[in-house]
């Protein structure tokens, strides 16, 4: 399990949206996932069927939140000052993850799957139980809209400043 932890933790880190709710689904997970070893089927890999759990864990929070009626703002986290270029990279990191808060879950997921966890859309496609067009074009909506997002926050001015920092 604590070869895996990083790896549940951090997708829930971008599916929650802060550090605290994310430790919180990982251990969850963990212990759901010992729980129920014995339904794991190795004809998958070990770290999918963790996930598919964190993803389980992480849409059963958002509807206890949703019945709760409200939600808690994300945590901020304290950066340190680094040199100009890293701080810069800060910012855009900054503004891409206010950006993926705000796509709605269904593309979030999809995308933190693919870019963050480095699943093949197959794997996706098994996990979220759907075709492997449906997530192929589940990415490419999810980019136009992170896209999207990531220009309004950044006042209109992401694609130009995209293209000068690649």
């Amino acid at each position: 399990m604590q070869r895996y932890e990083p790896t549940v933790q951090r997708f829930a880190r971008h599916m929650m949206g802060n550090e605290q709710d994310a430790r919180d689904i990982a251990q969850e997970t963990m212990v759901k996932a010992l729980k129920n070893l014995h339904r794991y089927n190795d004809k998958w890999r070990f770290s999918t069927w963790l996930i598919s759990i964190a993803r389980n864990t992480c849409i059963d929070e958002f509807r206890k939140r949703k019945r709760r009626s409200y939600d808690e703002p994300p945590d901020v986290v304290d950066t340190s000052p680094s040199p100009l270029e890293l701080a810069s990279q800060q910012r855009r990191a900054v503004r891409l993850r206010q950006a993926l808060e705000t796509i709605p879950p269904l593309y979030r997921e999809v995308l933190i799957l693919y870019h963050f966890e480095h699943l093949k859309y197959q794997e996706i496609a098994d996990l979220l139980k759907i075709p492997i067009g449906t997530v192929m074009n589940r990415i490419f909506r999810a980019r136009r809209k992170l896209r999207a997002a990531y220009d309004t926050l950044d006042g209109g001015e992401g694609a130009s400043s995209a293209k000068r920092d690649t």
